[in-house]
């Protein structure tokens, strides 16, 4: 998509479709429904409005620290994070992190708790997050394992194992963030841009 467009509505005066479009953007694999989670900045001064422009979807959010007018937000639909949190590989990785991966809200706030640690000098940064965002709990382990170096291949994250399934999923979110994109330039709200996955 053209750079002209993304500038154009990053730096629009309308604040609300700014922060309408930011979400569209970053979060559009959450969004199309082939990601758990995404974890975005939001300016403080504009929390207040995700509860209207979430209306009508079946994404929540959370805040994971306030610092310096952003705020640190985590959206995910409840269903497929809790489900997604109790797979064995997810939750044992996890579990090696002090998560008890049984309830959804613990499971975040103790994320919530690490990244305030690691912002107030405290801790060191959560890099266990990245299992949070769906990425493949291999190259997760990986990036820990090698400080963030000596990755095979970089895209939505840094791969350190099976490439091919990493560039499989590089082109669906490629493609998500094209059609939300789209999407959004043609007038449609976020409740249609977003796929309803659960009932109700």
């Amino acid at each position: 998509m053209p750079v002209e467009v993304i500038s154009f509505l990053l730096d629009s005066e309308d604040e609300r479709k700014r922060l309408e479009f930011q979400m569209v953007l970053q979060c559009a694999p959450l969004l199309k429904g082939i990601k758990v989670a995404c974890i975005i900045n939001i300016d403080r001064r504009h929390v207040g409005e995700l509860n209207d422009i979430l209306k009508g979807t079946d994404i929540e959010y959370m805040i994971l620290m306030v610092r310096e007018g952003k705020c640190l937000s985590v959206f995910y639909r409840r269903r497929e994070l809790s489900s997604y949190l109790k797979r064995e590989d997810v939750r044992e990785f996890l579990e090696s992190f002090g998560y008890v991966c049984q309830d959804l809200e613990k499971v975040l706030q103790r994320l919530s708790v690490r990244v305030c640690r690691y912002c107030s000098r405290k801790g060191r940064f959560p890099h266990e997050i990245g299992a949070f965002l769906d990425y493949p709990i291999d190259d997760v382990r990986g990036f820990i394992e090698r400080d963030g170096r000596g990755e095979i291949l970089s895209g939505y994250w840094k791969v350190y194992h099976d490439p091919g399934k990493a560039r499989m999923i590089f082109l669906a979110y490629d493609k998500a963030r094209i059609s939300a994109v789209n999407e959004f330039l043609t007038g449609k709200p976020m409740q249609d841009i977003a796929e309803r996955l659960t009932e109700g």
